[in-house]
């Protein structure tokens, strides 16, 4: 899961450096692991990146040189390829015009792209499939402009092209140098992504059925979460359609759509509403908010059903995703609602941290007990979800070690059985929790009285109820159901190979070099550079740009 954002300013003579850095920091939440902008200054592409956080990666000296009014950037979290830094993006190819993507999700048939690439004389150079994507485009683009006179033409035949060719799930923004920004979403509006736009003219009005017919120009920002769109003082229009492309023409600053699959269906990742996105979002014209507080009120009626006479005292959520569902759960309960753990902000996310060990060590850095709100007490700990129960069973054993007489566990989400194909860092089903357990199994494992899961028709119809036009009818439920939109199936040889490149003895494997003569060899340098441009070290000028190879060079 990533998060990405796009950035076109009217004013030729403005920078985009720092709203670029503002909207990543509101997006950090969908990707910790690296950081990258890029912006042009009158077609000079300017390009920091590396692994860490927002804030670590771009330094004074660095934001001074990402000079230019139009830019992208990206927060990640690795799913498909590698956590080496030359995955980190916006990736960049010099040829046609110079090309630059922001991708959120994950292709499920890159064995077969990147065969088709190979034929087409096209290296790739790392395992990520945003680098396919960046590719695909590239070469669909040099071939529609010889055979389409005009660019809008050649921009939307190599978006329509790119959904026959990819299947899985993605949202992404081009920046086609000197051309303009090309956002679309794949033809199932898997991962999410919006659009807005601003005018210097404070009396001008518009919306998203005029906005063609515009005659002034605008700024835009294209964006994963509608967050980051009102954070930056931009008008949210509306969600970019699943199978549908937008080009922002920098030379007329117009924006043009158009539906590139004949066959899109809307059925965004439901998991989005249940731990990714920020409260504040509203995705696919749904609040996540108003979602998750509907989560909370189903789940609170499941607890009554199948434990009528269950002596709760009080109800306890996991920072920070499930608070909402909890205090709603609590009302529908008549129970209190109390804070019962304070978190570190300053830890990342257990979740997207990759390695059991890892995610095991920093609960308890994450979270401390105030233990007033547990002694004595039967308590019921509502969380989002449990994915491989480490979390959970940390959790359960600090509320008995603070006093609780009893402790019940609840999930927002139902179990989670199968992998992700589409971004999310769920990859091997071993590794998860309710993997062949039923829920008496499951809360001996971690620990607590009993457990209660959200049944998946009562999530589905949490998200449902939160869409004021009822236009959103079905989702893609995979972890929970199995069924995945785009037709894979279990047994197939893709989730085979899944396993082999996900699991998290693979990861540490090639974390270490040792992941044998069967898969491409390690990026050199940690994959910062390649080794003919390897300057760190070296002296560098106080002024020294950052190379779209991306300097490594240490100041």
């Amino acid at each position: 899961m990533c998060g990405i954002i796009g950035l076109l300013l009217a004013d030729e003579e403005a920078n985009v450096n720092q709203m670029l850095f503002d909207g990543l920091t509101v997006l950090q939440h969908r990707g910790q692991d690296a950081a990258g902008m890029v912006t042009s200054e009158r077609g000079r592409l300017h390009l920091r990146k590396d692994n860490g956080l927002v804030r670590d990666v771009f330094q004074q000296h660095h934001m001074l040189e990402l000079r230019g009014n139009v830019g992208l950037g990206h927060v990640r979290y690795p799913t498909a390829g590698t956590s080496s830094c030359a995955e980190a993006q916006p990736l960049y190819t010099n040829y046609p015009h110079g090309i630059v993507i922001a991708h959120n999700g994950n292709l499920t048939n890159t064995d077969e792209l990147y065969a088709h690439m190979t034929q087409k004389q096209r290296h790739v150079n790392t395992d990520s499939d945003s680098e396919l994507l960046l590719n695909m485009f590239a070469e669909s683009l040099t071939l529609k402009q010889t055979e389409e006179t005009d660019m809008i033409e050649a921009v939307f035949a190599t978006c329509t092209e790119i959904m026959q060719r990819g299947r899985g799930g993605y949202a992404t923004v081009y920046y086609v140098n000197g051309i303009g920004l090309v956002a679309f979403r794949d033809p199932h509006g898997i991962r999410p992504l919006v659009f807005g736009c601003r005018s210097n003219d404070p009396t001008e009005e518009f919306d998203a059925d005029t906005l063609e017919q515009s005659t002034s120009k605008l700024d835009y920002c294209v964006s994963s979460e509608s967050v980051a769109v009102d954070t930056l003082g931009f008008k949210l229009l509306r969600d970019i359609k699943a199978g549908e492309a937008i080009f922002i023409d920098m030379k007329t600053h117009k924006l043009h759509t158009r539906m590139c699959h004949a066959a899109a269906s809307l059925a965004p990742c439901i998991f989005e509403y249940v731990y990714f996105a920020r409260p504040d979002s509203i995705m696919d014209g749904v609040s996540v908010y108003e979602s998750r507080l509907k989560m909370g009120a189903m789940l609170a009626e499941k607890i009554k059903r199948v434990y009528p006479d269950h002596g709760i005292d009080v109800v306890i959520p996991i920072p920070d995703t499930s608070r909402t569902s909890a205090l709603q759960a609590a009302y529908t309960l008549d129970r209190p609602f109390r804070e019962g753990f304070i978190k570190n902000r300053y830890i990342a996310r257990t979740f997207i941290m990759p390695g059991q060990a890892t995610r095991k060590k920093s609960v308890r850095l994450k979270l401390n007990t105030i233990k007033s709100e547990f002694y004595g007490k039967n308590v019921l700990l509502v969380d989002d979800s449990i994915v491989r129960g480490t979390t959970a069973n940390e959790i359960v054993q600090m509320a008995r070690d603070a006093g609780a007489r009893k402790v019940f566990f609840c999930s927002a989400a139902p179990p989670i059985r199968y992998p992700n194909i589409y971004g999310i860092d769920i990859p091997t089903r071993e590794e998860l929790i309710a993997y062949e357990r039923v829920e008496e199994e499951i809360a001996k494992k971690i620990g607590c009285d009993w457990v209660v899961y959200q049944d998946l028709k009562d999530l589905e119809e949490s998200v449902k109820a939160a869409s004021p036009s009822g236009a959103l009818t079905s989702f893609d439920t995979s972890c929970f159901s199995g069924e995945y939109v785009t037709g894979e199936r279990m047994g197939d040889a893709y989730f085979t190979k899944l396993y082999a490149l996900r699991n998290d003895d693979a990861k540490q494997q090639r974390k270490n070099g040792t992941n044998g003569k069967e898969l491409r060899p390690q990026q050199s340098n940690g994959g910062c550079e390649s080794v003919s441009n390897d300057t760190r070290g070296q002296n560098q000028p106080e002024n020294a740009c950052e190379a779209i190879a991306n300097d490594g060079a240490k100041r």
